[in-house]
């Protein structure tokens, strides 16, 4: 069965010949067309691909209403687990302007947690969105594409490993598993406990016992989401792995928005992955995949 996304972009996004959906596009319709991707494209994103011609006679472009009719609505309903077995949505794409106010929209809002709730990838950065389509090539049998090589350039770029508490412990067993593949950045950031515990891993695994794995940085709740929101917007941290749990409230949900939004001001620079089962897909795929073959 093909992959099956929902997609939107506010208007900072698809507004101008060089807006991220267009770059997007430019960069990935050949994996995308390769994949045979289904887009359910709300309606004013749906017209500004046909007008681009970007994905000209391409049957995957599929229409779905207008925000104000409920466009978005229904791509949140699509991302969830239907009783009757209807196939969901594989992930969503949504390229946010960060200081439009319907980015935070009940709608907005739900379609992040759903697709967290049920392990499919929310999408919300160009940098995330063209890596996102290599990664199903990269699942589905395909070499890797030169064109995309600089995403993947870990050796030059800085990871941040963040963990609400609930999901600290996955946090540690998915470092433990993909230890080789994180070790390949250049540096790695985390907050308060999770930063302690991904160190002591570290040296469990025979790290340096004079070199911490990962830099801490405050707890959340203290400023840590802020330091490293920080670092993103200066362009010295472009990736976050971000366990978040969906079920609880957060006294300082502010602090994590605000490093959210940073991945997002920054949008052609940085990504965020944001469950569990959507990091483990990603470093699966990595892995597979000698580093090597992305610089040929």
């Amino acid at each position: 069965m093909a992959l099956r996304f929902g997609l939107a972009a506010n208007q900072l996004h698809h507004g101008s010949p060089d807006a991220a959906l267009f770059q997007w596009l430019r960069r990935s319709a050949t994996g995308i067309r390769q994949l045979g991707v289904e887009l359910y494209t709300v309606g004013r994103t749906c017209n500004a691909i046909e007008g681009s011609g970007l994905l000209e006679g391409y049957d995957g472009l599929i229409r779905y209403p207008y925000g104000r009719e409920g466009g978005l609505m229904k791509i949140v309903a699509r991302v969830t687990d239907y009783p009757d077995g209807t196939p969901p949505f594989d992930g969503a794409i949504y390229f946010i302007d960060p200081v439009d106010p319907s980015s935070i929209f009940p709608e907005a809002l739900a379609l992040k947690r759903q697709c967290i709730t049920h392990g499919r990838p929310f999408i919300s950065t160009l940098m995330g969105a063209v890596e996102w389509i290599e990664i199903e090539r990269l699942i589905s049998g395909f070499s890797p594409d030169p064109q995309v090589h600089a995403v993947f350039d870990f050796p030059q770029q800085c990871l941040a490993l963040v963990a609400h508490d609930a999901l600290k412990e996955q946090m540690v067993a998915f470092a433990d598993k993909h230890f080789d593949l994180l070790s390949g950045f250049e540096s790695r950031v985390g907050t308060g406990t999770t930063g302690s515990r991904l160190n002591e891993l570290a040296w469990s695994r025979g790290w340096p016992a004079d070199r911490m794995w990962v830099k801490p940085y405050l707890s959340g709740p203290l400023g840590g989401d802020a330091q490293i929101a920080e670092l993103i917007l200066e362009q010295r941290c472009q990736r976050v792995i971000f366990f978040e749990d969906p079920h609880v409230a957060r006294q300082h949900e502010a602090d994590i928005q605000l490093l959210e939004r940073a991945v997002r001001v920054v949008t052609d620079k940085a990504t965020c992955i944001t469950s569990p089962a959507v990091a483990d897909r990603w470093a699966n795929a990595l892995t597979a995949i000698p580093q090597q073959a992305f610089l040929l």
